[in-house]
């Protein structure tokens, strides 16, 4: 049966790769992003079955609006993949909190309020994954001075994915976070690993058999320390 997949933040980077490969793997793909054009654009330069959705995960009208309105009846994956501020320029003394504010606003709570929102057609697929993506720089076992925003958001994100892999760990929903390691995205910058390398720690996430792994962090399939 074909997958509906939904990955936000897709219009460019890790998701938009993860889009792509989903779609040409077979799955139905909801793209999102916050601004339509960009998600329709997006959408346009992918094969298969794709669709363009608007999305602001930080703003609960606009996730409210989107699980309204999504046309499946299930919902087999979802790629919690929209991110914000990585402050490379802040220290945890001095960081502006108001930065922090927003970057927890879609890195944390815009993944909690979207998966809540969703999680009836999770639970209506029978075999729902959670794919939050995070960062070993959330670790905590290697946790050093700054990008406190990007850091603090991450360390909550994987708290949360312990938590909602108990809670809805015998209703056949796997939920895990994964690193995808620094790629050369707008986000990570210059140097970095290709996109699709990086993209290979989600999908994997998201093609887990009955059974697979669940609560865990990961990357490229292998277990990262909290």
């Amino acid at each position: 049966m074909t997958r509906v997949c939904v990955v936000t933040g897709a219009n460019r980077g890790i998701g938009l790769e993860v889009a792509r490969q989903l779609a040409l793997a077979g799955d139905t793909v909801v793209l999102t992003a916050r601004d339509p054009r960009k998600a329709e654009k997006a959408a346009a330069g992918l094969s298969g079955a794709v669709e363009p959705r608007q999305l602001d995960v930080s703003d609960p009208g606009s996730v409210e609006s989107f699980a309204h309105e999504l046309a499946h009846e299930r919902v087999d994956v979802l790629v919690n993949n929209a991110a914000i501020h990585y402050d490379t320029w802040q220290r945890a003394c001095s960081a502006d909190l108001g930065v922090v504010q927003e970057a927890l606003d879609t890195n944390l709570f815009g993944a909690w309020r979207l998966t809540q929102a969703l999680l009836p057609l999770l639970r209506a697929s029978g075999h729902g994954r959670v794919v939050n993506v995070s960062s070993e720089i959330g670790s905590l076992a290697s946790m050093g001075a700054g990008t406190p925003a990007y850091a603090v958001s991450k360390v909550a994100l994987n708290a949360l994915t312990k938590m909602l892999a108990a809670e809805l760990r015998g209703e056949g929903i796997l939920v895990n976070a994964v690193c995808p390691g620094w790629v050369a995205t707008d986000m990570g910058g210059l140097g970095g690993r290709p996109v699709a390398e990086g993209a290979k720690s989600v999908l994997w996430a998201a093609d887990l058999p009955d059974g697979g792994p669940t609560g865990g962090f990961f990357r490229d399939g292998h277990a990262l320390p909290w």
